[in-house]
């Protein structure tokens, strides 16, 4: 059976181009090794994912690399032209700033349990209390916090405590002061004018009368 010739373009479907990303690095980096080996050769390759994510292959040490690497740039721009000095210092700083990244990659890694099957027991031990130390110090800050807002509601708290007590205090001293007509002044006004209810009274038509009309 013959094999059809792969079209060299982007693959539109993610899933698939997830799946051919992952066989090619395996294949890239397995051909770097053999190439490492059979040709006795340093090799560093350095690939980022669509995601972000960072793989890396060295035969020897990814630093060592990137540093020759950087020595060999300041190597043939010395044989073109004669660097400034501005830009020698930028070229160690390049090379101090790569092999920082390579570290900090790799430490970020290992912090999230991944590239750990080169690490011995003591640096896993080491590792082990990074974690905790970590671990450690979101706990006192998630505690600080929690106080914190436990403390403001108890201040809220003692604030509502407060005003409900002088609103408490307002009421009572409504009470005591009694309405302007109590029911206790109206009892006292009838019993000071007893004739002229006896006169409202008589002058008022309330006879009620019961059963059939009479026929005239």
């Amino acid at each position: 059976m013959v094999r059809t010739k792969i079209e060299i373009k982007k693959i539109d479907n993610l899933t698939a181009r997830q799946v051919t990303f992952s066989k090619r690095r395996r294949g890239l980096f397995k051909k770097a090794q053999e190439l490492s080996t059979l040709c006795d050769v340093d090799i560093g390759l350095i690939v980022f994912s669509a995601t972000g994510k960072l793989c890396h292959y060295s035969n020897s040490n990814m630093e060592e690399v990137i540093t020759r690497h950087s020595m060999h740039i300041e190597k043939v721009e010395c044989v073109e032209h004669q660097p400034s000095p501005s830009l020698q210092r930028e070229s160690i700083t390049y090379a101090g700033l790569a092999k920082e990244f390579t570290e900090k990659s790799r430490e970020l890694r290992q912090l999230n349990g991944e590239d750990l099957q080169e690490l011995g027991m003591a640096e896993l031990i080491k590792l082990e209390k990074m974690v905790e130390g970590g671990l450690s110090r979101i706990m006192r800050k998630k505690g600080d916090i929690l106080l914190s807002e436990i403390n403001a509601l108890k201040k809220k708290e003692a604030k509502l405590m407060e005003e409900n007590a002088q609103l408490k205090q307002r009421s009572e001293i409504g009470v005591q002061g009694g309405p302007p007509y109590s029911s206790e002044s109206v009892t006292n006004g009838c019993c000071l004018f007893p004739d002229k209810l006896q006169d409202h009274y008589k002058s008022s038509d309330t006879s009620l009368k019961l059963g059939l009309p009479f026929p005239d």
